[in-house]
């Protein structure tokens, strides 16, 4: 979803990368919610972390917890600034497929937020 939002608002300005330190495919509710949201995701993949071992990054963005604490040391991405916010998981979500969709959109609207702040305070300018 942060991927999805900063694509939106950097456009050309940047090239945003998204991975993981484990691959889970991309989640169908995810896809839903972003949509809702007019940001389409649906060609994003799961994509291993390690896979951009050898990528210079300005920054790596960690959204979990567990992605801060096992997330690989990335050559590429030795001099980049790190910033961490854990967001709820919303795949772990529990209840009626409504209140699943419910917890899918409040993190989605917490991951818009972030994206928005992110992009004002880090955006290139030219």
């Amino acid at each position: 979803m942060l991927h999805g939002y900063l694509q939106q608002l950097l456009g050309s300005q940047a090239r945003v990368y998204s991975a993981g330190v484990e691959t889970h495919g991309l989640n169908a509710r995810a896809v839903q919610v972003m949509a809702e949201d007019g940001v389409d995701i649906s060609h994003h993949t799961s994509t291993l972390a390690t896979e951009y071992a050898a990528t210079p990054f300005d920054f790596v963005l960690t959204v979990c917890d567990h992605a801060r604490e096992t997330c690989p040391v990335l050559p590429g991405a030795a001099a980049a600034t790190r910033l961490h916010h854990s967001f709820p998981d919303p795949a772990r979500a529990t209840g009626s497929e409504a209140e699943i969709l419910e917890a899918f959109r409040a993190t989605r609207n917490q991951i818009k937020a972030y994206a928005a702040d992110f992009a004002r305070q880090h955006a290139p300018t030219r």
